[in-house]
């Protein structure tokens, strides 16, 4: 099984003058998705998140890529280059893109990044989720037994397509079109990672970080999403 775990490349780029401390953070991302998005999905992978934010005198760019398949540290760094090459020429041709310094963040989705679309649910194949099942009646053995209406339910992902996902629960299996699901969450197992000898997801040693510390007296400031 693919591990999911979170790798991060980052890069600081110096800009000529420090840039406004304010401006309006989600007309620069949507400018920063212009740019990123394309070169993102031109190297094979897609643009999960992109978020910008302030930090003391730079902006940060935090970026989230995934593939089918998972994404390596490798990967980062190809992305992270192509990336950054990319705003540079940008810069250059189209004037503010970023402002000022900035520190651009490349990684992998973590575990707890919510599964809302269907190449979510199928990059998770094989793992346990916890997901909320809009108007569900009763599974195979309750017929008659429950209600309809909202509830949790925790089941293992056995397939998923661009239709729906199909889940094997204690009750049995099940079909759910992705529009009677919410954000599907993935359950850590530990006892099936050390089963499966996959690495622990939560380790922060695979993290490589090219650039400059941000000053400690620097709050961040609230993101754009």
């Amino acid at each position: 099984m693919t591990q999911r775990g979170r790798a991060t490349r980052s890069t600081g780029r110096p800009r000529d003058g420090a840039g406004p401390r304010g401006g309006d953070l989600a007309a620069r991302r949507t400018r920063l998705r212009a740019v990123i998005e394309p070169v993102v999905n031109g190297v094979g992978y897609d643009l999960e998140d992109l978020s910008v934010s302030r930090a003391g005198r730079r902006h940060v760019v935090r970026v989230i890529v995934d593939a089918d398949g998972g994404i390596d540290l490798d990967a980062v760094a190809d992305v992270s280059r192509a990336v950054s090459a990319a705003l540079d020429a940008a810069e250059e041709t189209g004037g503010d893109i970023v402002a000022g310094e900035y520190q651009l963040e490349v990684s992998s989705p973590g575990v707890d990044r919510p599964l809302t679309l269907p190449r979510h649910w199928r990059r998770n194949v094989g793992r346990l989720v916890k997901v909320t099942v809009r108007g569900a009646a009763a599974l195979p053995g309750q017929r008659g037994e429950q209600p309809t209406g909202d509830r949790q339910l925790t089941g293992r992902v056995v397939g998923a397509d661009d239709e729906g996902v199909q889940l094997e629960t204690d009750d049995g299996r099940a079909s759910w079109a992705y529009a009677q699901l919410g954000p599907g969450r993935v359950q850590v197992e530990f006892t099936r990672l050390a089963e499966l000898g996959e690495p622990d997801e939560f380790d922060d040693a695979d993290e490589i970080d090219d650039s400059d510390d941000i000053d400690d007296e620097d709050d961040v400031e609230d993101e754009e999403r």
